[in-house]
């Protein structure tokens, strides 16, 4: 029984690395180059990528005599979404903010404990780096995750720094405890979180907290925008976020549920 158990996890993990491997390479990518790549035989490979097929999360693309990522992986990922997108109140909210601080702007929420996106409005001259609906983000490193992770009790906090880390995006990530420590502290007096050039080079912002119907921080709702924009701006930017995050709560008074879509 074990011996078949180590071999099903073994099957299993050949098959997301092969899926990891066609998604690196693009489509066409041929069974030979995926070999290579996982230093597996070649006819493993190809009954990993057969399976893959059947089951739709590879197709095999004719044109190109290779393999691309199959529909059933977007599927997945519009589930995914769905299952973290704020109620639509909400998001007509992140759509004025975008609109009128004339900035992306987002919604992070816990899932677990991850720091994800939940909504994103952003457009070509208004972009947000890094920020994709539905994928985590590095809590330490964005004024959202922050804010989040300022509303926690000492042994959740943690518990959710010790599962993340506190690795670096780039060179002004805080990425000692203390100093995060004395960071949280300075956001649940101010509160408001700010991020300057920590999750993505060239880029600041700031969120504050989105309270739930007993007060407690359900969400983060935040904007950003180029750092060479933010300090002119950054005092307009933190009103228009914290008007967007009073009705934002109102929301949520309203509809317990709004913050997202369980």
């Amino acid at each position: 029984m074990a011996r078949e158990e180590a071999s099903a996890g073994s099957s299993v993990l050949r098959a997301l690395r092969v899926v990891d491997a066609v998604a690196a390479a693009g489509d066409g990518v041929t069974a030979k180059a995926i070999a290579r790549r996982l230093g597996s035989p070649l006819p493993t490979i190809y009954r990993v990528l057969a399976t893959l097929v059947e089951e739709g999360y590879l197709v095999r693309m004719q044109d190109v005599r290779g393999y691309g990522l199959g529909y059933r992986v977007a599927a997945l990922h519009r589930v995914l979404t769905a299952q973290v997108a704020p109620h639509p109140a909400v998001v007509a909210i992140l759509q004025e903010l975008h609109s009128e601080a004339r900035a992306a702007a987002y919604l992070a929420t816990f899932r677990d404990v991850d720091v994800v996106i939940s909504h994103v409005e952003q457009c070509g001259a208004h972009p947000g780096p890094g920020l994709r609906a539905g994928e985590p983000v590095p809590a330490h490193a964005t004024a959202g995750g922050k804010v989040l992770l300022a509303s926690l009790d000492p042994s959740r906090l943690t518990g959710v720094v010790a599962h993340g880390g506190l690795e670096r995006s780039t060179r002004r990530t805080l990425s000692d405890r203390r100093a995060l420590d004395r960071e949280l502290m300075r956001i649940r007096s101010a509160g408001a979180a700010v991020e300057v050039e920590e999750h993505e080079r060239g880029v600041a912002g700031i969120a504050v907290p989105v309270r739930g119907p007993g007060g407690d921080t359900a969400a983060a709702i935040g904007v950003v925008v180029a750092r060479s924009d933010f300090a002119a701006r950054r005092w307009d930017l933190e009103d228009a976020v914290r008007v967007a995050a009073v009705r934002a709560s109102r929301a949520l008074v309203v509809a317990p549920s709004a913050a997202h879509v369980p």
